[in-house]
């Protein structure tokens, strides 16, 4: 993995403003794809960590320690989408 990547938060915050800067699109080629391959090691990095969270609370739940929220459960406490209100 990429050791300038600290951890999963910032991770996602350097995504966001990567997003953010090329979804304004004034922005030379060069720049723009070296942003896109930022943005695929950054992608890459948080889907690892996504899934080894996902691991440890499957482990969790076979020993009986823990159990997820049900799917759903943030959308229904956190409201409705943005974009579908």
């Amino acid at each position: 993995m990429d050791p300038t990547i600290k951890d999963f938060e910032t991770a996602i915050a350097e995504l966001e403003t990567i997003v953010k800067k090329l979804e304004e699109g004034d922005m030379a080629l060069e720049a723009s794809l070296q942003l896109y391959e930022r943005g695929v090691h950054l992608s890459r990095f948080c889907h690892a960590r996504l899934e080894e969270a996902e691991k440890r609370i499957e482990i969790l739940n076979e020993r009986g320690e823990a159990r997820p929220a049900p799917p759903g459960f943030a959308a229904e406490f956190n409201g409705p989408a943005k974009g579908k209100e």
